[in-house]
């Protein structure tokens, strides 16, 4: 589980296939890898992958085709950044919402607007999902937790203060 709270950037370092699979090395100098052992799961722009290779700033995940597919990990490329939290322990402090790292579908922004000091982007969800979707409930994209403010069809809006942009 996690918090869709990103804890830092990182870059692909290089991608591996394997099969339908990938090898994907992650290198971030500020992501304490200290405490992450084989076999843990850290969320990868959304989805909750296994750790399979860890040295200090860098780390190694196998990606499956149902992730590839599903999620926009397939579109990545070397030098690509992503977002990074680790799995949360029971004694966490919970400061977003409680997240799987279980992606169902890649929606699409159709829409980008500078409001106030925030930015408002309509986002169209795949018809499947769009009914899971309610206003002031909870989605994750890329990995960061966020709000609903408005739901139409597939078609919803997020209001992204500069935190979060950044």
């Amino acid at each position: 589980m996690f918090t869709g709270i990103i804890q830092t950037l990182g870059r692909i370092e290089s991608l591996s296939p394997r099969g339908g699979a990938m090898r994907m090395a992650i290198v971030a100098a500020d992501f304490d890898t200290s405490d992450v052992a084989l076999g843990d799961s850290i969320a990868v722009s959304g989805p909750c992958l296994t750790a399979v290779a860890i040295s200090p700033g860098r780390f190694e995940l196998d990606v499956s085709p149902e992730t590839l597919d599903r999620t926009t990990l397939g579109a990545r490329r070397a030098g690509d950044a992503v977002n990074l939290e680790k799995a949360l322990r029971l004694s966490d402090r919970l400061g977003g919402h409680l997240v799987s790292g279980h992606v169902d579908g890649i929606g699409e922004v159709v829409s980008r607007v500078e409001r106030d000091n925030c930015v408002q982007f309509g986002l169209r969800a795949p018809a499947e999902l769009a009914r899971y979707i309610s206003q002031k409930g909870s989605i994750c994209i890329d990995g960061v937790s966020l709000t609903v403010n408005m739901v139409n069809g597939a078609d919803f809006e997020l209001l992204i203060i500069p935190h979060t942009l950044e």
